[in-house]
């Protein structure tokens, strides 16, 4: 038995704030104050005076593992040239700033008092080398969520002119797909986008239809959010919206949440989907139009996607913005096709806070985050490595929780920002409740870990205990403990012990194998059999089925 004493315990999803109270930890689970003596047990202590206790940080959104980022480790090795980490005894080496690899991914991610990890877009034919990478990435439970929005099986679906026979088709492949790649959620990007890009048709909106079936993204929406309910999957359908990055996009951000009204729904990195237009051709901040729409649609939830100034590397499977982004920066860029499925592209960035667009996306997001007033329905991301890695968090809770060092960094940037944002009349500044839910509570459950974000009885024992200084990005970069399972794990910033972590995924109802047409097109256009395209139990070790109920 394990007793964390005398910290300043922070659980919102039990109502504590700041209360001293002990933290008693048993078998790998939070258990309730014991009656003493038990067993003549003496528990072992963690003295944690002068110390904030909160659970396990949950990223909802960052990119990992798979292809694409193996890819970025392979074109970019400038990332690793000077951001060596030596091995150590109870560690491996590692290197990466924007991409580490995998060993480094999971000290990187506890050393900030972060547990559990989700991968946002796995192709389900590519799952398995997925599930090998997560293997390999210590100290965190992890999942992914599976790709669906551009998938060919899904577009014949829902070109089915039966909508009874859509409806059913569509719920027994969606659980097929999910069961097949052992993936935790539905994950769309660009709805119809890329696969109307590989036709050579250009972008879509909501009502464009995309061949070869003629689907619109707003059918492919509204079916698939009724398919994750009736489903019961754990976490909404996790949303890339169309149009990501361009000018005047808002539209169609506010349009698709319109569409979608009344349903669970994520929505990813809000700070590429909340852009205006200048008359020149530019962006501008929307966000208090998205805040005001979110602010009165609890229903909704999302994830910020906050810039980091610094290089970065930019990876998404909605490929034809890649390439749009290659052309306009003439970086170097690598693209792929993922097989009757999606595609993916990457391209490296540097953002500077010289640069205009670039300093207004950073206000973007801190304005998303600010004016958003309920803190359940957004959350910290950078959605690494897209916009900063994710070992900028300490940062930007900084800029949340200090309104001063913000006006301060904010009047570093390129001095024509002003005009296009509001981030300079936003005086609010986070409590550390606050942190605790837009980093761990919030995400938690968000994507109903019952178990996760929060340090009730029988919860994970899952905790991080920060020593509270003024300086929230230093109180935040170096906690005093960080404890997987009950076990330590990190002592004053540095991991001292590794432990492996577990696999989450769902098995939803439905049919076990595809139906006959759909398996007909599996055998003329895959390259794969479908026999090998399940992945096996045996790639997933130690694994965690989270119930669809």
């Amino acid at each position: 038995m394990l007793k964390i004493i005398n910290g300043q315990v922070y659980d919102p999803a039990n109502g504590v704030s700041g209360e001293l109270k002990d933290v008693y930890i048993e078998d790998g689970k939070i258990i309730a104050e014991p009656g003493f003596p038990q067993n003549n047990a003496v528990p072992d202590l963690i003295d944690a005076a002068g110390c904030v206790v909160m659970p396990g940080g949950v990223e909802i959104h960052s990119h990992l593992a798979g292809p694409k980022v193996n890819t970025a480790r392979m074109m970019c090795p400038e990332d690793h040239y000077d951001h060596f980490h030596t091995k150590t005894s109870v560690s491996r080496s590692g290197t990466g700033l924007t991409i580490p690899s995998t060993f480094l991914t999971g000290q990187l991610y506890s050393r900030l008092g972060y547990t559990t990890v989700f991968e946002a877009a796995v192709p389900a034919l590519l799952a398995r080398h997925v599930h090998e990478e997560l293997q390999d990435t210590p100290l965190l439970d992890a999942g992914f969520y599976t790709l669906m929005g551009n998938n060919y099986m899904m577009m014949k679906v829902l070109g089915e002119p039966d909508s009874k026979k859509r409806k059913e088709r569509l719920r027994d492949l969606v659980a097929w797909l999910l069961r097949s790649s052992k993936g935790y959620a539905v994950k769309v990007v660009n709805p119809g986008g890329v696969e109307s890009w590989k036709w050579s048709q250009g972008s879509v909106n909501l009502d464009t239809p995309v061949p070869p079936f003629g689907v619109t993204p707003r059918r492919m929406l509204l079916e698939l959010v009724d398919v994750v309910e009736e489903l019961h999957l754990p976490h909404s359908l996790h949303l890339h919206s169309n149009h990501l990055g361009e000018a005047g996009n808002v539209q169609t951000t506010l349009e698709t949440m319109r569409t979608l009204e009344g349903h669970r729904l994520h929505l990813t990195h809000m700070q590429f989907h909340s852009y205006g237009a200048t008359k020149s051709g530019g962006i501008s901040s929307e966000a208090p139009r998205i805040a005001e729409y979110l602010n009165q649609h609890p229903e909704f939830t999302c994830d910020a996607g906050q810039i980091v100034f610094g290089p970065v590397t930019t990876m998404t499977a909605d490929s034809p913005m890649q390439f749009h982004l290659h052309q306009l920066t003439g970086n170097k860029w690598a693209n792929a096709d993922v097989e009757m499925e999606t595609g993916a592209g990457i391209v490296p960035l540097i953002y500077r806070p010289s640069n205009l667009v670039n300093a207004i996306q950073w206000s973007i997001g801190l304005e998303l985050l600010l004016l958003v007033k309920n803190p359940w329905q957004i959350f910290l991301t950078t959605d690494h490595p897209n916009a900063g890695p994710f070992t900028a968090y300490p940062q930007i809770i900084r800029l949340l929780m200090d309104a001063d060092y913000r006006r301060a960094r904010l009047a570093e940037l390129n001095p024509k920002a002003v005009r296009y944002t509001c981030l300079a009349e936003l005086d609010r500044e986070y409590t550390l409740d606050e942190i605790a839910i837009i980093t761990r509570a919030g995400p938690a459950k968000a994507l109903r870990l019952s178990n996760k974000g929060h340090l009730g009885v029988g919860a994970d024992a899952d905790v991080a205990i920060y020593p509270l200084q003024q300086d929230k990005e230093a109180m935040f970069s170096r906690p005093a403990y960080v404890l997987k399972d009950g076990q330590v794990i990190v002592r004053d910033g540095q991991v001292i012990k590794n432990v492996m972590g577990r696999t989450l995924f769902v098995q939803p109802e439905g049919a076990q194998k595809l139906p006959p047409d759909l398996a007909d097109d599996f055998a003329r256009f895959y390259s794969i059999a479908l026999s090998n395209f399940a992945v096996q139990e045996e790639y997933v070790e130690r694994q965690e089925v989270i119930p669809c109920i």
